[in-house]
């Protein structure tokens, strides 16, 4: 019987000193108990209890090569020894833009940052500067850090989130400060005339979204809605910001906007960029991006594009650039979607399977594609807990949000050995 009494056991201490005995809200609550960890190497993560698990929560995204990846650990070493933080430039950084403009699209120029929220606030300021507008429209669902301003319609209640095509733009968090989201509008994603109709009304300075939706569900955005979306910006002079911080460097070598083939104005990056290290990035076109410099719009950062951090990039993204890594995560995401759905259609258990191999979702208790964030209410998310929960008695650790995330390291062995877990988890569900 594997048990996390070990785990249980520290959680209990540390509540003593950090609010919950964790760091971040989203790791409350986790069945049976949030885990300790110990270790962790390729696939698997160790904890204290002695378990030997199958991780398909990669650090929540970032670890697209495994956990401590040798070559990407001996660049990061090399660099210790080198210096820590200059508060100056270096070389490896901008080997890390060059690396950025190279692969994604959208790239003409890169800033970098220390996390998804810092960035996103960056290409916010930027938008709102370059077209002399105020208003931000986001879409339910979509999460985009958790400051005030954008936490916002990101979990509602049907019952909270109003009408579906005038939806209300509803806090989060207790203590949000209602007027920071003054200039944030709503509305429902995948729906081209609803935001055609706003944006014709030509005062929104930019449209924020992820371009394939993976904080909730996984969901590809409907045939042309993309290119639609690119059409009304550009004639409204609208500002179209991708939040990449999922599928940047994860779905594609240069993220969604690439493989969907639809370039915005400015994009976010974080996560994967460096498998696990706290680095992010806030990459655009160079009429917008030149502007931090030429009218001196602030963005700043102490650990802005630190050269440890900036190390551990250019090991990730030249990885991603010319070792397979797409190819391997493909082929293992589809055979773990397949295998997934052959067990629970074997035990006649409702569900369904959307998203990238490389990103994917499961809900149960549906069948109906859940194209966004209201269809995505339809699914029984006890049940799946259940069996996230179980699945953990077998050695597999998968997040209870219902997102499988699959890295290279993920080989035919370790799908198989999933595929078994599951097989026997839905078997007794």
């Amino acid at each position: 019987m594997v048990t996390f009494d070990r785990s249980r056991q520290l959680i209990a201490e540390a509540v003593h000193h950090i609010p919950g005995g964790v760091n971040s809200n989203y790791r409350l609550g986790i069945s049976p108990t949030p885990l300790v960890i110990d270790h962790a190497a390729g696939p698997y993560v160790y904890d204290v209890d002695g378990n030997r698990l199958i991780d398909y929560y990669l650090g929540m995204g970032p670890m697209i090569l495994g956990h401590s990846p040798a070559p990407l650990l001996s660049a990061v070493r090399a660099q210790l020894e080198r210096g820590i933080l200059y508060a100056g430039q270096s070389e490896v950084e901008f080997e890390a833009a060059r690396l950025v403009c190279e692969l994604v699209p959208c790239a003409d120029m890169v800033r970098f940052g220390g996390s998804g929220t810092e960035v996103i606030q960056a290409a916010l300021r930027l938008a709102r500067a370059a077209t002399g507008r105020d208003l931000i429209v986001k879409f339910e669902g979509h999460y985009h850090g958790w400051l005030d301003n954008v936490l916002v319609s990101v979990s509602p209640t049907l019952e909270q989130a109003g009408p579906y095509d005038a939806p209300n733009a509803v806090p989060m968090t207790p203590g949000q400060d209602a007027g920071a989201m003054q200039h944030l509008e709503v509305l429902p994603w995948n729906d081209l005339p609803l935001l055609t109709a706003r944006l014709r009304r030509g005062d929104i300075a930019a449209v924020i979204m992820e371009p394939a939706m993976c904080n909730t569900s996984a969901i590809i955005p409907d045939e042309g809605y993309l290119a639609g979306v690119r059409q009304i910006c550009s004639e409204t002079g609208t500002v179209l910001i991708f939040d990449e911080v999922i599928t940047g460097f994860r779905v594609a070598p240069g993220g969604a906007q690439q493989r969907l083939g639809v370039t915005p104005d400015l994009a976010t990056f974080g996560k994967a960029i460096s498998n696990g290290f706290p680095v992010a990035a806030l990459a655009g076109k160079a009429e917008l991006m030149e502007q931090f410099f030429t009218r001196r719009i602030m963005h700043g950062g102490t650990y802005n594009a630190g050269p440890v951090g900036m190390a551990a990039t250019v090991a990730t993204l030249r990885a991603l650039r010319d070792d397979g890594v797409f190819e391997q995560t493909e082929r293992a995401g589809r055979r773990l979607m397949e295998g997934i759905d052959h067990a629970l259609n074997r035990a006649e258990i409702p569900h369904r399977i959307q998203g990238f191999p490389q990103i994917f979702h499961v809900a149960l208790g549906t069948e109906e594609p859940i194209r966004d964030y209201r269809s995505s209410l339809h699914a029984d998310k006890s049940a799946y807990v259940r069996m996230t929960t179980a699945l953990l008695q077998h050695g597999v650790r998968a997040l209870e949000r219902g997102a499988w995330f699959l890295s290279s390291a993920h080989d035919d062995a370790v799908i198989d050995e999933t595929i078994a877990a599951v097989q026997t988890v839905a078997a007794q569900l």
